[in-house]
């Protein structure tokens, strides 16, 4: 008999002696328990009946068994599902209260393997993903987690596609594969932390941990390197601080509400500087030891796929990084600035669903005008504004209202901002030709009902989408001026014809974005008369007087007091507030003559335009924001 081979015992027997070999070999004995312990680890569970268990149609119906849902709610979950095209998981958790382990618990009972949650404290080591590229594991939904008892468990999305499977053994060399089943967004984050793309942190992480992360990285300079000009520095970018800090650096910046993120080096003997940029306005969020400003820089170069070694002109790129709730992308710019070195700063991306039309804040006659402009077959509809003032927000809230099944409509932006199911983005790229013109040139070839452009930054593009508008399509753009009248003067001065533009206007909707008043502690108070009276002047005395307000003891405007949950600020998220010129035929009249701006804002006043000022203090008398704000950004 072989030694490694263990005898047949039978059943409620005492085993004879000469059936036990005289001697087994202690590797032999641990191996072949190792293979019994795999056998019963990997065998289906026998009932007490000895029946196979029960098989499951879909890995879902084990929530129905267990009365967690009803068989009529888990088909309206699927349903919506399909309707949004997102994943049944994310409907079950949002709208049905079914928790992440309760759906972890069923995929495990349908698939029968185990179920594997994200965890921060789990590091995938580094060879076995070292020769697969990070872009096959996300389209693919796979990540070699660990090594046990011999195998790689490999956590996947779906255990019982098998060209999957046979894939994953490929991709590693034909070891032995053990799978686990984990929900996508979880392995897209095993996968960015394996790959330097996220640090190893929860999503609780606190500032406590950046400050535990800064005191490895001064423990790790022995102080006997100083900064100079050719910047020796203590530790690179691929040091796991370095990597734990950049990550948690924009982790702190998404659940800040950040739209921007800022890094700016004063060179070595001085702090480094990080920024957020939260409603609007710069806030400092930490400093860091002059001597690891460059490692960080050049850390977040390498996650955006940047040229590392060129620290003299200006660098664009991109980073996507997989968060608990979303993935979300980050739009980076590097700056040479003094003394060799570069500031950073990097926008955050995060897609989201739009905005419903009747969500925006407007005013009830600037939301029936731009319902029904939005709703004609053709013509332009221009919202202006600067920078950050929400103008891609509206014009997707704009194109959710009328995108319906019957009509095509076509957008090309940059970068897209907010997806939405029904419509054909298009990312453009002038680095190789492809802009805002190239893009509403091949959209009219495409059968177009509306075109969406981003930006009509020039003659050619804002010609194009006069032209598009004139043949039969809704165009809708954005465009950089202060105030709805002024852009008729800018467009006219670009080299539009003013006959084409004037006959194909059909609104420019202007608009900023003001601070909101925190709601936890917002407070009323009465003015004084000098206050009402700087309201009054601000807002028009014969507009004002037609409202009927007067200085009395009624008159209420409202404050932020200051409290946690705005950071002592008074503020806490932010509105807009909006100027809507609807064309006329006196409006139409005035373009073709290149009337100055002040004569079409008459006019336009005339038949009904409340203005930035006016639409804002309206919105202060109903405590959303106050008037300090609005006359910031109304420029008044």
């Amino acid at each position: 008999m072989s030694t490694e081979q263990i005898p047949e015992v039978a059943r409620d027997q005492e085993p004879a002696a000469a059936a036990v070999p005289e001697r087994i070999s202690l590797d032999s004995l641990q191996d072949t328990i190792a293979r019994l312990a795999k056998t019963f680890e990997n065998a289906p569970r026998l009932r007490a009946s000895d029946h196979p268990p029960k098989r499951y149609a879909s890995k879902f119906d084990y929530l129905v068994e267990q009365q967690l849902i009803s068989q009529q709610d888990l088909d309206a979950a699927i349903a919506e599902a399909k309707r949004a095209a997102t994943h049944v998981d994310l409907i079950l958790m949002q709208q049905y209260n079914i928790s992440k382990a309760q759906i972890g618990q069923s995929s495990s009972v349908f698939y029968r393997v185990p179920f594997i949650e994200f965890d921060d404290r789990l590091v995938v080591p580094p060879d076995l993903v070292r020769e697969i590229k990070v872009e096959y594991l996300k389209k693919n939904y796979w990540v070699p987690l660990k090594r046990e008892g011999g195998a790689v468990v490999v956590l996947v999305d779906d255990p019982h596609d098998l060209a999957k499977v046979d894939s994953i053994e490929r991709a590693l060399k034909n070891q032995k594969v053990k799978l686990a089943v984990g929900f996508r967004s979880d392995i897209l984050r095993f996968i960015s932390i394996a790959s330097g793309e996220q640090a190893p942190r929860s999503p609780g992480a606190t500032a406590e941990s950046i400050q535990d992360i800064i005191g490895t990285l001064k423990a790790e300079d022995d102080g006997s390197s100083t900064a100079d000009a050719h910047d020796v520095a203590e530790v690179d970018e691929n040091d796991s601080a370095i990597v734990r800090l950049s990550g948690q650096v924009i982790l702190a910046a998404y659940q800040a509400r950040a739209s921007d993120i800022h890094v700016e080096p004063y060179g070595p003997q001085k702090d480094t500087i990080i920024r957020f940029r939260i409603d609007g306005s710069c806030q400092e969020y930490m400093k860091l030891p002059g001597a690891f400003r460059r490692p960080l820089v050049a850390r977040i170069k390498i996650m955006s796929r940047l040229d590392i070694a060129e620290r003299r002109k200006p660098q664009d790129g991109k980073i996507k990084i997989a968060l608990p709730e979303r993935e979300i992308e980050l739009r980076v710019a590097t700056i040479p600035t003094a003394l060799g070195d570069e500031d950073v700063v990097m926008r955050i991306l995060a897609s989201n669903e739009p905005i419903p039309i009747d969500k925006l804040g407007m005013n009830e006659r600037n939301l029936g005008e731009m319902k029904r402009i939005s709703q004609r077959p053709y013509g332009l509809i221009l919202c202006v504004g600067p920078t950050g003032s929400g103008k891609t927000t509206t014009l997707h809230s704009v194109l959710g209202f009328i995108n319906k099944p019957d009509r095509k409509i076509w957008t090309a932006e940059d970068p897209v901002e907010i997806t939405q199911y029904g419509l054909r983005q298009v990312q453009v790229n002038p680095k190789i030709g492809f802009d805002f013109a190239s893009a509403m040139r091949a959209f009219l070839r495409a059968d177009p009902d509306v075109i969406m452009v981003g930006e009509m930054r020039d003659e050619e593009t804002a010609s194009v989408g006069i032209e598009a508008s004139l043949t039969g399509h809704l165009v809708l753009s954005t465009l950089h001026t202060n105030s709805a009248p002024e852009t008729v003067v800018r467009l006219v001065d670009m080299g539009c014809d003013p006959f084409n533009f004037s006959d194909a206007m059909l609104g420019i909707l202007a608009q900023r974005l003001v601070k909101r008043i925190c709601e936890g502690c917002k407070e009323p108070y009465q003015p004084t008369p000098e206050q009402f009276e700087e309201v009054v002047q601000a807002y028009g005395r014969e507009e004002w007087e037609a409202l009927g307000i007067k200085h009395d003891g009624n008159f209420t405007l409202y404050r932020g007091r200051g409290c946690d949950k705005c950071v002592q600020t008074g503020y806490k998220g932010r509105a807009a507030i909006h100027e809507l010129l609807v064309t006329s035929a006196e409006i139409k009249r005035l373009i073709q003559t290149r009337a100055r701006a002040a004569e079409i804002l008459t006019i336009a006043r005339e038949g009904g335009m409340t203005t930035l000022l006016q639409d804002g203090i309206s919105k202060a008398l109903a405590g959303v924001t106050d008037v300090k704000q609005v006359k910031a950004v109304a420029n008044a």
